[in-house]
């Protein structure tokens, strides 16, 4: 294993220990076989944060099984385990993976995402989980340039990503959605054509009014509950709809006549859990096109703030006031 020494300790941000993060040193992580090591520079919250941080929370009937929080990162290789010839000491790398709030991380070297020149760490760790998310989505969608897209719940960080990696790769329409009127400029600096506000307007009527009467090719579906059945009479025939988050929660009641008159098809996606073989193919896939869109500067996350990791609990107060605007950044 080639490498470059390190202290033993670093510093992490650990839940189930309580209601809170707990900013601690424990050991540094070393790579085994097909692993590298990583010196993480920035990392970025994901939705997935807070409920995984109560769920663990032994003071409130959690498991209290203690684990490095985080999920997305990026900094530089600095050692690398058996068997790894793909990447050498010293690449800017960017990725998504557990434990990431922390000053190194280990990672599968298939798993890792090369940074482009010229990005900063703090705009790279904001990228990984919704490259990975959204483009995964579009291809098990089958989509192609010159197809319309609708992205519900598009003001979210990921949506956003995802509302760019459509513009890239040809969309003929980008439709996104926002309950805000607020975020409209939001959504249109990010490539989405038309902006529905479903506080004020039906999502379905909306969509078919912009595509006259047609519906979308393609549904990229964060929110779920009953925006998925609205989802599906504005889709078009033979079109995909793929529910990729529950903003509003995992329960639909769905109208099965415009699934199957529609002839649609309806794809689940989770590619947090997604097996080893499945996320290389998926980590693969970006690096064609995606990527050098990244470093054109066609694709950029929004960050909504950037905080040293001795002030997580501003960052953690700031994700659960809701007020967040994209990704909170954590410097480790």
């Amino acid at each position: 294993m080639e490498k470059i020494v390190v202290t033993d300790m670093m510093r992490a941000l650990i839940s189930g220990r309580g209601p809170e993060w707990v900013l601690t040193e424990v050991p540094v992580p070393q790579p085994g076989p097909g692993q590298v090591l990583i010196r993480n520079r920035a990392a970025a919250t994901n939705n997935a944060d807070l409920p995984m941080l109560a769920e663990a929370d032994p003071t409130r009937g959690g498991h209290g099984k203690e684990f490095i929080a985080g999920f997305e990162y990026a900094g530089e290789i600095i050692a690398l385990g058996a068997g790894v010839e793909t990447w050498k000491i010293g690449d800017s790398v960017m990725g998504s993976i557990p434990s990431s709030f922390a000053e190194y991380v280990v990672a599968d070297h298939r798993f890792v995402l090369p940074r482009p020149t010229g990005l900063a760490p703090e705009t790279a760790c904001a990228l990984p989980t919704g490259l990975l998310t959204e483009h995964g989505a579009l291809s098990t969608a089958g989509f192609v340039s010159g197809q319309s897209v609708l992205i519900t719940g598009a003001s979210s960080a990921i949506g956003l990503i995802g509302a760019q990696i459509a513009k890239s790769l040809g969309a003929s329409q980008i439709i996104g959605t926002t309950r805000t009127a607020g975020k409209r400029d939001l959504l249109t600096e990010a490539g989405v054509d038309t902006v529905i506000v479903t506080d004020e307007q039906d999502l379905t009527e909306a969509t078919l009014a912009a595509t006259g009467g047609k519906g979308v090719d393609v549904v990229l579906d964060h929110v779920a509950g009953q925006t998925f059945a609205q989802c599906l009479s504005a889709t078009a025939v033979d079109g995909h709809v793929v529910n990729i988050g529950r903003l509003a929660g995992p329960v639909s009641t769905i109208d099965i006549d415009a699934l199957s008159y529609r002839h649609l098809t309806v794809h689940g996606v989770s590619f947090g859990f997604t097996r080893d073989v499945e996320m290389a193919g998926i980590i693969a896939g970006l690096l064609p096109e995606v990527i050098p869109a990244v470093a054109h500067d066609r694709i950029r996350p929004v960050i909504d703030r950037t905080v040293n990791i001795t002030d997580f609990a501003q960052a953690a107060g700031r994700l659960r006031s809701g007020e967040a605007v994209g990704k909170i950044v954590i410097r480790p």
